[in-house]
């Protein structure tokens, strides 16, 4: 119930954890240590808790061994595999801030990252995909060939000296996997407690880059009390225990891989299980069968895809109880397939941003269906939410689009060191402001309209794509759609609908128009129908449309409209 407008505040009978994520692990290393806490398919390696915990401390003692002091900043540019794992608790425990790299980035988004967060160390696999990470990194810092490993004077970075292989180099200036954890024997079990013990729970454990649309990614640093509640109130809003067993193929990179799904499973003794490098549809089915997983995480796209696969009736996804759909609005089509083809009948809606690490709100098992479906649920645990009038900052009513804005333990602690950023991201009183628009019902809970910069306006009509995009999704012979506004001289904006269509489908451009005539507003019709194979998107699935619009711009031969 809400008696003063779109506020919410989040209930809980379970406190926070007040520990930071490494005595948190030693924990349930100890708890859970006969249990299955990893499976890497694409590896053939699973680990328990013991086996992953003995891993986790040699590399912890290598790190300190080689003069990595706390706060420290050290790099991860991989795909998902054992040793991102390893990385992510060992740096924990040795209180170094792990600075996670998109793997699709290239040389130049690399040395931005290196350069801004002055990373000491980097972790990296030696290629991945059309990706040579080795040769990219090699291009900045020529010295890694004459240079001894740890030991790299770099003259355009002058931070980084020390870059370990995730397997194995032959660069002079890159330690191999099994040559720097050999560096462990120099440090002793008090040395590694020592280390634990000087951190808290309020230290910065994790600078994660956000993909911006325009200039430069910016650091959302987090601490140990953001992520590691987090991941465990996402997990404990899905009733996981021991028992489950999670699909991992959203990318570790990201909060939903690392924070989600390793945190989460961590926080409750679960396994998770990697299917490949990266999002292939077969082996995400195929990791469920084999694995007898009652867990499935991932972005709309990725279950989309999963369902569209001519062969995905063979697999037996029985063993599938619950898992979430996060990253992008969900097509309530796509939702109820989830539901009842694949057997995740508690599947859940989430919703948040890397600065709030990330989960804002979720959907529970016991929501109404059609709010299961059709919002990305009520506010989390411990966190506080509300919707505002962008332009004076009040508080919205019940059923009042504005943007949204949430406070709380989840809250980044700020934009590495970038002040500037952070003040307008987050404001005096400490909300931070998410950006996005949004409605809150009268039972608290929550849609998510779309971007306030996404908003097109056409001719004075504020149009939110999702809308459009949604009905389009009705359509028998569309399998994905994705809307964004394009310039126009007359209206100022136009809409352009990118068209994924179901194999085998002759859907023209006339016969989508004519889906839409009559049954919604004629200036939410599409001007442009674009049909394409593949939509532009980060590598956590989500879609970028900033890109799809400078492609339809240069496409069709617009001009940006200038506003004043």
């Amino acid at each position: 119930m809400t008696l003063s407008g779109s506020y919410a505040s989040g209930p809980s009978d379970k406190p926070l954890l007040g520990s930071t994520i490494g005595k948190f692990f030693d924990y349930a290393a100890g708890q859970y240590a006969d249990l299955e806490a990893v499976v890497s398919i694409h590896q053939q390696i699973r680990f328990t808790y013991s086996q992953l915990a003995e891993r986790v401390n040699t590399l912890a003692k290598a790190f300190i061994s080689a003069g990595l002091q706390k706060g420290d900043r050290i790099g991860i540019w991989s795909p998902n595999n054992v040793q991102w794992l390893i990385t992510q608790y060992a740096t924990a425990k040795a209180g170094l801030i792990l600075v996670t790299i998109n793997p699709a980035y290239r040389s130049h988004e690399l040395a931005y990252v290196l350069r801004q967060s002055g990373c000491k160390g980097l972790v990296l696999q030696n290629n991945f995909k059309s990706s040579n990470y080795e040769q990219m990194l090699c291009e900045l810092c020529p010295e890694l060939k004459n240079d001894s490993a740890g030991k790299l004077k770099s003259k355009e970075y002058e931070c980084l000296t020390t870059v370990i292989s995730t397997t194995e180099s032959s660069i002079r200036g890159i330690y191999s996997w099994a040559d720097f954890n050999h560096l462990s024997k120099a440090s002793s079990d008090q040395d590694l407690d020592s280390r634990l013990s000087s951190q808290d729970m309020d230290d910065p454990i994790n600078i994660q880059y956000t993909s911006g649309t325009t200039g430069f990614p910016k650091g959302a640093t987090l601490s140990h009390h953001n992520i590691l509640n987090n991941g465990y109130f996402v997990a404990e809003t899905m009733n996981f225990d021991e028992n489950d067993r999670l699909v991992v193929p959203v990318p570790l990179y990201h909060c939903f891989g690392m924070v989600m799904a390793n945190l989460g499973c961590l926080t409750h003794g679960a396994c998770a299980i990697y299917p490949s490098e990266a999002f292939e549809p077969e082996a995400v089915l195929n990791a469920v069968q084999l694995e007898k997983a009652t867990a499935l995480y991932g972005v709309p796209t990725m279950f989309i895809a999963e369902l569209a696969l001519p062969n995905f009736s063979e697999y037996e996804l029985k063993t599938l109880r619950t898992g979430i759909m996060a990253g992008a609005p969900c097509p309530v089509d796509t939702m109820t397939q989830v539901n009842e083809k694949m057997n995740m009948t508690e599947v859940e809606i989430a919703y948040g941003m890397t600065e709030t690490s990330p989960v804002s709100f979720q959907t529970r098992v016991d929501s109404p269906f059609e709010k299961r479906v059709s919002t990305v649920g009520s506010v989390h645990p411990h966190v506080e939410v509300k919707i505002i009038n962008p332009d004076t900052n009040k508080l919205c009513e019940v059923g009042e689009m504005g943007e949204l804005c949430t406070r709380g333990y989840s809250v980044m602690l700020g934009y590495w060191e970038n002040p500037k950023a952070t003040s307008q991201a987050i404001d005096d009183f400490g909300w931070m402001h998410t950006g996005d628009t949004a409605v809150m019902d009268e039972d608290g809970y929550v849609n998510i309209v779309g971007r306030i910069k996404d908003m097109v306006v056409r001719g004075g009509e504020n149009i939110y794509p999702r809308e459009i995009e949604e009905y389009l999704m009705g359509h028998a012979e569309i399998e994905d759609v994705q809307v964004t506004g394009v310039p126009d001289e007359k209206f100022g904006e136009e809409i352009i609908a990118w068209v994924k269509l179901k194999d085998n489908s002759d859907l023209s451009e006339k016969d989508i128009k004519d889906f839409c005539k009559g049954k919604i507003a004629h200036y939410k019709v599409p001007r442009y129908i674009r049909f394409s194979n593949e939509f532009p998107m980060t590598v956590t699935g989500k879609i970028q449309k900033y890109k799809m619009r400078e492609m339809s711009i240069e496409e069709l031969k617009l001009q940006e409209q200038e506003t004043a």
